[in-house]
């Protein structure tokens, strides 16, 4: 229900200010992992209100992602609940495909996001048991409250760009582009390209620009780990999946290591040093996920991409590396990687810690206290986040169905907390 009140301020009078009760939880996110949150809630005969601060869903994907983007994971690991992918997509399907597969399963499950609805803020009221989200709505971001028993957080990993303090960057004069707003290399053909960064994003931004006739140089920091995306045809992450049955983890780190030398070679000389800790110990423990190479590493080797050390400056047209080396450069790619935005919002330090993700780890991190939850944290991509849409649903459906079973005291006990909230 939707309620317009009015309330005293002494200095400015009476202003007008809304809020509306949500019936279910409220879902913070309409990217994969609120769709999939929402549908598992139908499921359970459980209704929800999903806000998205973009126009559409999964803006992610629609608006932030690179033109030749493809899944890095055979579709069957990426599927949403309920749903698996059209037989006749590609085991890799494209970012069109995906983004058609999204808005059909939104729609198979009648899910109508509430868009343009960004969060300002969201605190748990001791007093009344209901989580007060605030938002600002529509182009002139008028104020609204929504007031819920359960809160799902699915804002995702990826909310927010990191954009890097770089010395002298400022100065540099040519083009200064994030990899979230890089859609092809069409447009910088022969031109010399710096890419910041080395990880999957940074590997296909510079494989792109290469094919589009630039000329990248990628910058590599750290070390940095590269399997190739199939071994004999079949999926190293499939592979990966299938030894963590049967083997433990450091002997499956050992294999899927020999199986990137005797497929890639030795790419340490090509200035791409593995770190000590193999791929999977080090995705589960750091959140780092290797690359997997779909071409970029043949690029590197005929010299079409260069790998080059860290930057120590810019200045007008040039960066000058560690080592000494001074690279003209007509434009810049910040392939540097995204974070969570939830410490900017939430109002909670208990669940998610500073970093924005869950303190809990996976499978452990998607329920929280006082009907907090979680959801699309687990560094696990979609597969975690399924699983994570799957508990939640199933744990709020048990408290949806007891309350339902004495409607009586459940709407005795709505309108005490609905006049506790009301004396705001």
């Amino acid at each position: 229900m939707e309620n317009l009140f009015r309330l005293v301020d002494q200095d400015q009078g009476f202003f007008q200010r809304k809020w509306t009760l949500v019936n279910g939880p409220l879902i913070v996110g309409a990217g994969p992992s609120g769709l999939a949150t929402a549908a598992c809630l139908r499921e359970q005969g459980v209704p929800s209100v999903v806000l998205e601060r973009a126009e559409c869903i999964a803006s992610l994907w629609q608006k932030r992602a690179y033109d030749r983007l493809k899944l890095h994971l055979p579709k069957q690991f990426c599927q949403l609940p309920k749903v698996p992918f059209p037989e006749d997509f590609p085991e890799y399907p494209t970012k069109k495909q995906f983004i058609e597969y999204l808005e059909s399963y939104a729609k198979r499950f009648d899910i109508n996001p509430k868009f343009n609805e960004c969060v300002q803020s969201a605190r748990y009221d001791e007093t009344s048991g209901f989580w007060r989200v605030k938002t600002a709505r529509g182009s002139n971001k008028t104020e609204f409250e929504y007031i819920c028993r359960w809160l799902v957080v699915a804002t995702g990993e990826n909310a927010e760009s990191v954009v890097p303090d770089i010395d002298g960057l400022a100065d540099f004069g040519g083009e200064v582009i994030h990899a979230s707003e890089y859609k092809s290399g069409e447009k910088f053909k022969g031109q010399n390209v710096l890419v910041v960064g080395c990880g999957n994003s940074g590997m296909e931004v510079s494989l792109d620009l290469a094919n589009h006739n630039a000329s990248p140089s990628m910058v590599v920091r750290s070390s940095v780990h590269v399997l190739p995306r199939e071994v004999l045809g079949k999926s190293t992450f499939e592979l990966a999946v299938l030894m963590m049955k049967w083997l433990p983890l450091w002997l499956v780190d050992m294999i899927l290591l020999i199986l990137a030398w005797l497929v890639l070679g030795n790419i340490e000389k090509y200035g791409l040093k593995r770190p000590l800790m193999g791929p999977l110990e080090l995705k589960n423990s750091k959140g780092k996920t290797p690359v997997l190479d779909i071409g970029a590493l043949e690029k590197i080797k005929s010299g079409d991409i260069q790998v080059v050390p860290g930057i120590k400056r810019f200045s007008r047209g040039r960066v000058e590396l560690v080592n000494g080396e001074k690279l003209d450069v007509d434009s810049v790619v910040l392939a540097t990687g995204y974070r969570s935005n939830v410490p900017a919002w939430l109002q909670e330090g208990e669940f998610f810690s500073k970093n924005g993700f869950p303190k809990a780890p996976f499978p452990n991190g998607w329920k929280g206290k006082g009907g907090l939850y979680a959801v699309g944290f687990t560094r696990r991509g979609l597969s975690g986040a399924s699983s994570d849409a799957i508990n939640i649903a199933q744990d709020i459906g048990k408290a949806w169905k007891q309350e339902n079973k004495q409607p009586k005291k459940r709407t005795i006990a709505c309108h005490r907390r609905c006049i506790s909230l009301s004396q705001f």
